[in-house]
């Protein structure tokens, strides 16, 4: 992915079934910063494994593994990129405890989504339990924010025992995944978003 085009890469690691490559180099910084509508890394989460639900293609953290942070996301717009990718809601799913946004869990069934932290709460515009439309696929849905996709922490119960997710990442239910057109075993699609 572009996203790391600035790391000097030397491991390949998979996030929330995206494929992405993280190093370590004297030019990464610990700050978070814009570049072009993208993030920098600003640290790296240190791998600790568990008892990782791997549905839908999860990906679970690895003891001493370093996986990158964002504290931030790309300006939303009317056509914002964005990475798809999938994730149950439901009790016992993959997305770990009850939804961030209302603190519950939401059946494979609904139309929910899981937002980067970026996205969700740290761009000043705060997105839980609002609508957002995501086009892919030659179609559009309307879908709702319950969950944070997060982009800081991981590697924990909370958290599945997944790394933290991409800077850009909107996690969907089953049921986006179908009004999209879309085959779950793809597992990652790219698509646009903007709020509603």
């Amino acid at each position: 992915l572009a996203m790391f085009a600035l790391v000097m890469f030397l491991s390949q690691l998979r996030v929330h079934g995206v494929s992405v490559s993280v190093g370590s180099s004297a030019n990464v910084t610990t700050e978070t910063k814009h570049l072009r509508g993208r993030c920098h890394i600003s640290g790296f989460l240190h791998g600790k494994s568990g008892d990782c639900n791997r549905d839908h293609g999860s990906v679970c953290c690895k003891d001493g593994h370093r996986y990158p942070q964002f504290r931030c996301s790309p300006p939303v717009s009317a056509d914002t990129p964005a990475i798809l990718t999938l994730n149950s809601f439901a009790r016992g799913g993959d997305g770990g405890g009850k939804s961030f946004c209302d603190n519950r869990f939401h059946k494979d069934t609904e139309l929910v989504v899981a937002l980067s932290t970026g996205w969700l709460r740290l761009d000043g515009k705060r997105r839980c339990n609002k609508m957002i439309r995501i086009n892919g696929n030659g179609r559009a849905v309307l879908a709702k924010v319950v969950d944070e996709c997060d982009s800081v922490y991981g590697c924990d119960a909370e958290h599945n025992f997944e790394p933290p997710c991409p800077y850009n990442d909107v996690d969907a239910s089953p049921a986006v995944w179908k009004a999209l057109g879309l085959k779950e075993e793809i597992g990652v699609f790219k698509i646009t978003w903007s709020d509603v």
